[in-house]
């Protein structure tokens, strides 16, 4: 409980986090980032922290150092796909940490989706049938992602939760920019807009285990897939995987899953 904590992972969740915010758009190419002091004080770390983790985007590519009179540092987007550099982030997660992270994540969404089951009023759903009707309609990747992770936030706070609102976005900045790599694909996108309608639908009819079960089934699918992609040769698109495939482990020598994707 008391041993010294891995400063080089606040280092990496920091790197991740900025990172992810320019691979989604986020913050746009040439923008000045806050002043260092200001921008640790925002994230929760030291300004030697926050130094490591700028130093660790400027070797990505995505920072941009300028010293002396309107100095600072700016965002750079790099030349080249953005989905290869975000399959290159992925591969710096191991399949345990993906797992983990997603029955974090699965427990959260089921939490705040069983809530919101028992807490809400009608008008407090309108925010979410909006975001579903966007990502519907969304055929950026990067859209896509970005109001995914937004229903999973609006559904812990339709459950009244600060805490697990607090969670959802947290989770969102760890994780949000890796789900462009799975929402390319337009079937699995049309089923994730499906199965929010359905989270909807069992919130307003106050079926709260039903609406749990829903959310937890929606993020351990694409965590799965997730998982999938990381495994899968980098030559080879993987198969998708059921939503209960979240163990981590090598599926490369099984038979392709013939079930829903």
């Amino acid at each position: 409980m008391f041993t010294p904590v891995d400063t080089r992972a606040r280092v990496d969740t920091v790197a991740r986090r900025l990172g992810d915010a320019i691979e989604l758009g986020l913050l746009s190419d040439g923008e000045q980032l806050p002043g260092e002091t200001e921008l640790a004080a925002q994230l929760g770390v030291s300004t030697v922290t926050l130094r490591e983790a700028l130093m660790a985007l400027r070797q990505q590519g995505l920072v941009t150092t300028r010293r002396g009179r309107g100095g600072g540092s700016f965002v750079t987007v790099p030349e080249g796909p953005a989905e290869d550099r975000l399959r290159a982030r992925l591969a710096d997660w191991s399949t345990e940490e993906l797992r983990d992270l997603g029955d974090h994540w699965a427990a959260v969404s089921g939490a705040a989706a069983l809530l919101a089951a028992q807490r809400t009023q009608p008008g407090d759903l309108r925010p979410l049938a909006r975001t579903v009707d966007e990502l519907t309609r969304a055929e950026d990747p990067a859209a896509r992602s970005r109001l995914y992770g937004r229903f999973h936030v609006e559904l812990a706070a339709a459950a009244q939760s600060a805490r697990l609102t607090r969670e959802e976005v947290a989770l969102q900045a760890e994780l949000g920019a890796l789900l462009v790599l799975v929402l390319d694909d337009t079937a699995y996108h049309a089923s994730v807009a499906d199965r929010h309608r359905s989270v909807i639908s069992a919130v307003q009819d106050e079926a709260d285990e039903r609406a749990r079960m829903l959310a937890e089934q929606c993020v351990r699918e694409s965590v799965g897939r997730l998982i999938a992609l990381r495994l899968a040769p980098a030559t080879r698109a993987p198969e998708p995987r059921p939503e209960e495939d979240t163990d981590g482990q090598d599926h490369r020598a099984r038979p392709p899953h013939r079930g829903r994707p």
